[in-house]
């Protein structure tokens, strides 16, 4: 049978640590939380560098004004709520069970059971050291603790301040011993009664005889007795983490600056690009939904040409289009979400044509659209019309196949437009074109296939007004071909070059 393994990690100040971690700049700097509506706002939660100031829980705006240096925010649960997915869904990348752990204080806890993983993650030493190298780069600061009981290492988790803390299976009971009451997560009145019988550690309450403690406080009294000593069984319920990738920010007043807007879109992208890598994937396409002041949102999505996991890339192409299309008024939130694609690179054919690079396509597109207008860069598609120049510019993307090549392919002929055509003198018998002038020269029509009819919408005036010919013409002096398109407007009564073949 397999030891069981449960690793906790201990978020400790998790509303400091889910707003931090999107706003690098105040990662040396005393941060406060507040909660509650003004003017009764009190601190909820603070990063060790205010902690060392002397800010504690339960202090008002009024009495934060004797601290100078202090960065206040407002408590998000938004960003609370995306802060606890990204943990969960890191976490699930170890193992699919999952149990979060109920807190009274301003941590969060979960629990992973790492029962029987050794041979995918190493030892526990192994396996700790790579839950925490994770959580870290997600800029998250967490304490772990490891041991065969899951409740010994949710309540020693929170003393693991220089460290991972690994517990010896059958030594939980030394390990707890001098831990404080408040780590089982006593109710107000257990505390008040354990207080006055003169109990202050977990190794006190341990000590209890079973008998005379439940008779006092029931089967309660046995249950803290047994998690005092490391030996309560427990029934894991776990939680399924979803995969999304979202990220959110919250400003305090509206933000209208472009710049300022992407110094905060960069870390949100860093945190995204570093989850998604966590599990093989780049980002296919990134959705931004900016909350404006006053109500209202301005969302835009980027869409590369291939997955990307380059940071420089997506913020690039954020920036040219949130130029092209700015929000109309200012910025309050920035919700951030993308799209897992594959990693895996496009394998073209040997003898393909070679394509641009698609990253920088992608910018060299942008910039383009950014100059001609939206819908006037990409690729021609032709549409199922019979009306001259039928087509709509749609975005350029890669192919996932190598190109197939045949003999057809390769004696196709280019056709030249002349935009807008050319009138031409025409000389012709029975309708059908005999010779004609053009730049000056005159060509004569050696052959002539057509007519092709063509305008195509049934409904219209001009309905098959239009005819087309395919002509071969030499010059009278030089005998030079021309292989071209002329066309007749039979309601206009006059001839044009539309297009030559190459």
């Amino acid at each position: 049978m397999k030891e069981p393994l449960y690793v906790c990690v201990h978020v400790p100040e998790f509303p400091a640590q889910a707003l931090m971690r999107l706003r690098p700049d105040l990662a040396r700097s005393p941060v406060v939380i507040l909660a509650g509506d003004p003017p009764l706002e009190e601190v909820c939660s603070a990063n060790a560098q205010a902690t060392r100031l002397g800010v504690m829980q339960g202090m008002t705006r009024a009495e934060l004004d004797s601290f100078a240096g202090i960065s206040i925010l407002r408590r998000s649960e938004t960003e609370e709520r995306v802060a606890r997915n990204v943990l969960l869904e890191s976490a699930g990348a170890f193992t699919p069970r999952i149990e979060v752990q109920p807190s009274s204080t301003s941590a969060f806890a979960i629990v992973l059971d790492m029962t029987g993983t050794t041979r995918m993650f190493g030892p526990v030493l192994q396996s700790v050291s790579s839950i925490a190298h994770t959580l870290k780069a997600l800029r998250f600061f967490v304490q772990l603790a490891a041991s065969a009981n899951l409740h010994a290492a949710v309540c020693l988790a929170p003393a693991a301040r220089q460290g991972p803390l690994i517990l010896p299976r059958t030594r939980e009971r030394e390990h707890l011993h001098d831990l404080p009451l408040c780590a089982l997560n006593l109710t107000s009145q257990q505390t008040e009664t354990l207080a006055l019988w003169g109990l202050h550690t977990l190794g006190e309450l341990a000590a209890l005889p079973e008998v005379e403690l439940v008779v006092r406080l029931g089967q309660e009294g046995k249950r803290l007795r047994l998690l005092a000593r490391g030996e309560h069984p427990h029934l894991m319920v776990p939680e399924e983490p979803v995969f999304t990738l979202e990220e959110y920010v919250a400003f305090d007043a509206p933000e209208e600056r472009l710049d300022s807007l992407l110094f905060v879109l960069g870390p949100m992208l860093d945190q995204l690009l570093a989850r998604a890598q966590n599990r093989s994937f780049a980002l296919a396409s990134v959705t931004i939904t900016l909350g404006l002041d006053g109500g209202g949102e301005h969302q835009r999505t980027i869409k590369p040409a291939l997955p990307v996991v380059q940071r420089d890339v997506l913020l690039q192409l954020i920036h040219l289009d949130l130029q092209a299309h700015p929000p109309s008024a200012g910025i309050m939130s920035v919700l951030v979400h993308a799209a897992p694609g594959d990693r895996s690179k496009v394998q073209l054919g040997l003898f393909a044509p070679q394509l641009p690079e698609p990253l920088r396509l992608d910018v060299t597109l942008a910039l383009l659209t950014a100059l001609v207008g939206e819908g006037r860069a990409g690729r021609a598609k032709l549409l199922d019309f019979h009306r001259p120049d039928s087509f709509i510019m749609e975005r350029f993307t890669v192919p996932t196949t190598p190109a197939k090549t045949n003999a057809a392919t390769q004696r196709a002929i280019a056709l030249r437009r002349y935009r807008p055509p050319l009138i031409l003198s025409m000389q012709h018998e029975n309708q059908r074109p005999a010779d004609f002038f053009l730049h000056g020269r005159k060509y004569i029509v050696q052959e002539a296939y057509g007519p092709w009819r063509k305008s195509g919408d049934w409904w219209s005036s001009g309905v098959w007004s239009c005819e087309e010919w395919d002509v071969r013409a030499t010059e009278k002096t030089s005998e030079a071909t021309l292989l071209c398109v002329i066309s007749h407007d039979l309601l206009r009564h006059h001839w044009q070059l539309e297009a030559l073949y190459d």
